[in-house]
């Protein structure tokens, strides 16, 4: 059989778009859409409302273990660990099917001993996609000391030993270098813009007055910065800026408590996420610009989105964003964000705020199977094995 042999792919991943949103979730989608051009692809996740237990949707055939909803994914404000070991052990349905190749996200991180079951008995090739890299302090402020110290030993053995991996950016690259993981298993991508769908996105010309935050109300989003800087743009303009956050998630009520207490409850608006990423990109398209305030990246899709939509995109100046992205947005404090919105706002010209565009075409979806044909290729698994 030649090198373009139909492969047959399975994506793991607990949550699965459009199910459930998410920037991992719209990645791992659309690089199983793409790879489903050309292979035989199926997504193993757990079953969101709305749902079928299987189903074969866009090319991919979906198997959904354990019902989950929404607020199941968090708790407490971090990953639910029941519902991260109802997702392995549910993962056991891998064992009905032989893949030629697994992808897994390295999240929920307790699946990944079925999975490396899985291929060794199958003799299946493992790509690991790591968006993230914590180190031991990072897992300490986010669990505690003594099991974030367990946490952080856990992961750092379960990431090693896939024979590819899958970074987000060139940061998690490099952090995935000083955990040890050779550079020649790591290959860097994310496939976030679908030019023919955000074509479709035109612009009327004008600049509206409204700022934008969509995603996961997590406290890593530290949308009470968010907050202030719409207060301060309101401070020092008359131009009658108002906020959108867009999303759900744990942190929800404290946002919603905040935004009453810090009197914006006149300017600030809050809805859940989406029934589409149309409606998404219409809105992104229609704000002023998008506030990323954000303290764990790594990478954000939301602002991949936004710049590649025209619309601009403020960071603060110490943002995990990783530099390649980070260069195509505007940084500064929460005053001088605030300011910058300001004057965007009374220019117009939403263009002049976004900066070094060429670096966009490394988020191309229309790289996917060229990029995975490569990877297969060093993995071996494009000739009969």
């Amino acid at each position: 059989m030649n090198s373009s042999r139909k492969l047959r792919i399975a994506f793991i991943y607990d949550a699965a778009y459009p199910w459930h949103i998410g920037g991992a979730e719209a990645i791992h989608h659309n690089e199983a859409s793409e790879l489903a051009k050309a292979h035989e692809v199926h997504f193993f996740s757990m079953r969101w409302p709305g749902m079928p237990a299987r189903l074969k949707k866009g090319g991919i055939t979906y198997h959904s273990v354990f019902r989950a909803s929404h607020a199941s994914l968090y708790r407490r404000g971090r990953r639910s660990i029941s519902e991260a070991l109802l997702f392995s052990a549910g993962l056991f349905e891998l064992f009905k099917y032989r893949f030629d190749v697994v992808i897994t996200n390295q999240f929920p991180v307790l699946h990944l001993p079925v999975v490396k079951l899985y291929c060794k008995l199958r003799g299946s090739r493992l790509v690991l996609h790591v968006d993230e890299v914590w180190d031991k302090a990072y897992w300490h402020s986010y669990l505690g000391k003594l099991p974030g110290n367990t946490a952080y030993a856990l992961n750092s053995w379960l990431i090693r030993g896939a024979d590819h991996y899958v970074s987000n950016s060139s940061t998690t690259a490099s952090l995935l270098a000083k955990a040890g993981i050779p550079e020649t298993k790591v290959s860097t991508f994310s496939p976030v813009i679908n030019l023919r769908e955000m074509s479709r996105f035109k612009h009327n010309g004008q600049v509206g007055n409204t700022v934008l935050f969509a995603g996961r109300l997590i406290k890593e989003k530290r949308l009470d910065l968010w907050l202030s800087v719409i207060k301060r743009i309101n401070e020092i303009s008359r131009m009658g800026v108002r906020g959108l956050i867009v999303g759900d998630g744990p942190e929800a009520d404290r946002i919603n408590d905040m935004v009453y207490a810090m009197g914006l409850a006149d300017c600030v608006s809050m809805r859940g996420f989406y029934e589409t990423r149309d409606q998404l990109y219409s809105c992104i398209r229609g704000a002023a610009a998008v506030l990323n305030m954000s303290e764990r990246e790594g990478l954000s899709v939301l602002t991949l989105e936004s710049l590649s939509l025209g619309t601009p995109v403020f960071l603060p100046t110490k943002t995990p964003i990783p530099k390649e992205i980070a260069d195509m947005c505007n940084r500064g404090s929460v005053e001088s964000i605030s300011e910058g919105v300001s004057r965007l706002i009374a220019v117009g010209n939403k263009s002049e705020y976004i900066h070094r565009r060429k670096n966009l075409r490394q988020f191309l979806v229309s790289g996917t199977l060229r990029f995975y044909s490569g990877v297969f290729s060093k993995l071996g698994v494009t000739k009969d094995r």
